[in-house]
């Protein structure tokens, strides 16, 4: 039984990033060598050296929203904070709630703009099981215009305490994102610029793109001892029909397919898990732990993630468990920047 203390260790706080680095494609890239078992320390700039003709790099185009609100209990006057997740055909919001004292359905929150000024006042509506809410914006105007009006950039908490500065606006995007729905940054996307994806066609690999918006789930650590019983929250993503063929085509060539961040990886295997990439749009809930086998990538570039979380668990699986336990040792022995803002890692053979 695979438990969820295995998953655990020890970060100086200090190794935590609170700020991206000026150039993105400077941070630091561990090579993690499956066959070999060997570790080498390189930077992100030098993955298109690493790449061959028939490579495919697949990236997630996801946008994140402005879903973090703050505002106060228009009753009370008592302080509020939430973070807005999605909302349904009828207009209806789903968000997380924390304030002090316990809320109640029928119960309004305004919602503050940029300006700190009273702009939106949410009718909260029920509590759902998963701990979040429905709620209504008593406000006639989209989500988006909503958002673009009271959301701030919905960093995460160990990042300086989730509080945003001007420059995350574009910090904690990435420079190909343009379909919006996350709620979080897919963050090994963070470190790619122009140039870098410039080099990387020019090795003759491909740069194709999918969808995965990503939601709470992915992040949240998981509660259980046993891993197998923890349950993933779904999220919505798609790969294209056009995609799906020219990832399968050029690996029938011999060409790798290397997954930018474990939101791609988990599309990929999603929609190839039965061995033939296909096209697919829906929501995946898929949760890659031992003994899965992948089907659908070769390689994967990521972030150093949160202990007990089930992207450690995914890297682990994949990376080989000795292999990747090693690797998140030496990183912190040299310093490596952890996290979000942080440096990456490359799995390949």
């Amino acid at each position: 039984m695979t438990t969820l203390s295995e998953y655990d260790y020890e970060l100086p706080s200090g190794l935590v990033a609170q700020h991206p680095l000026a150039v993105r494609s400077d941070a630091r890239m561990m090579v993690v060598r499956r066959k070999a078992g060997v570790l080498e320390h390189l930077h992100i700039r030098d993955l298109p050296g690493l790449l061959e003709a028939n490579d495919t790099v697949v990236i997630n185009n996801t946008r994140v929203l402005p879903a973090r609100l703050v505002g106060f209990r228009t009753k009370t006057g008592g302080r509020w904070q939430g973070l807005y997740l999605r909302h349904d055909s009828e207009g209806r919001w789903q968000v997380l709630s924390r304030t002090r004292g316990r809320l109640k359905p029928g119960e309004t929150v305004t919602l503050e703009d940029h300006a700190t000024q009273a702009a939106v006042r949410l009718t909260m509506l029920t509590p759902l099981p998963d701990g979040s809410w429905l709620a209504s914006p008593q406000e006639e105007a989209s989500v988006d215009e909503i958002l673009q009006r009271v959301g701030r950039v919905p960093l995460p908490p160990y990042i300086r305490s989730g509080q945003m500065e001007p420059a995350d606006t574009d910090h904690y995007q990435t420079v190909f994102a343009r379909v919006e729905g996350s709620v979080a940054a897919p963050t090994a996307g963070l470190h790619f610029t122009s140039a870098v994806i410039d080099q990387i066609k020019a090795r003759q690999a491909a740069v194709c793109e999918l969808t995965l918006h990503v939601g709470l789930g992915t992040f949240r650590p998981i509660a259980c001892e046993k891993i197998s019983d923890h349950q993933m929250h779904a999220e919505w993503g798609e790969l294209t029909a056009e995609v799906a063929d020219e990832i399968a085509e050029r690996r029938g060539h011999g060409g790798r397919v290397i997954a930018v961040g474990t939101t791609s990886a988990r599309i990929l295997e999603t929609a190839g898990g039965d061995g033939e990439l296909k096209a697919w749009c829906g929501e995946t809930s898929i949760f890659i732990r031992p003994p899965y086998e992948f089907r659908a990538i070769d390689g994967l570039l990521t972030n150093f993630h949160l202990p007990r979380t089930t992207l450690l668990v995914m890297i682990r699986t994949f990376g080989g468990d000795e292999l990747i336990r090693q690797a998140y040792q030496e990183a912190i022995a040299l310093q490596y920047r952890f996290y979000s803002y942080g440096d990456a890692m490359l799995i390949m053979d």
